[in-house]
């Protein structure tokens, strides 16, 4: 049997202050968009918001439903809504924050299986790297790519 390793590097801060002002900016608007959430069942809000290649920054919100399965994460509530109204923008950056019990939870929490998938399959389509921030009350973790997320991700190749 052979072991493989994959490598990836994920950044952590402490302070804010230490992401460019379009990044703070970002994590700004993605804790503004999780205040906005529709989650009146798990009282998890979650906000997230896209930096496009023009310049547009697109926030969203989870939105939840009685019928849990009809419910949307605020990562792909975001890309769905760059995707249709932007199709051929590239999304550079996304910021994810997130609040329980109306405050920001200490620490990050990361995207779900199903937006890691959807955050990869933009990367595929638009052959560009997405930097992932990811931030809560004590730190903030930054991947600079969504495989970083997914390093074993299922893609087109194996259709």
């Amino acid at each position: 049997m052979e072991t493989k390793h994959y490598d990836i590097s994920i950044k952590s801060t402490t302070n804010i202050g230490e992401l460019d002002a379009k990044e703070q900016e970002l994590v700004r608007r993605a804790q503004n968009a999780a205040g906005r959430a529709y989650a009146p069942y798990s009282k998890f809000k979650v906000g997230a918001c896209l930096l496009l290649d023009n310049g547009q920054m697109i926030e969203g919100n989870n939105q939840e439903n009685a019928s849990y399965p009809c419910g949307c994460c605020a990562e792909r509530t975001a890309l769905n809504y760059a995707n249709a109204t932007f199709p051929d923008a590239k999304v550079e950056a996304i910021a994810i924050s997130a609040f329980n019990r109306e405050q920001l939870v200490d620490e990050p929490i990361t995207p779900c299986g199903i937006c890691r998938q959807a955050l990869l399959e933009t990367e595929m389509k638009n052959r560009n790297s997405i930097k992932v921030i990811m931030n809560g009350k004590r730190q903030t973790i930054i991947a600079q790519s969504a495989s970083d997320l997914l390093p074993l991700a299922f893609d087109d190749s194996q259709l």
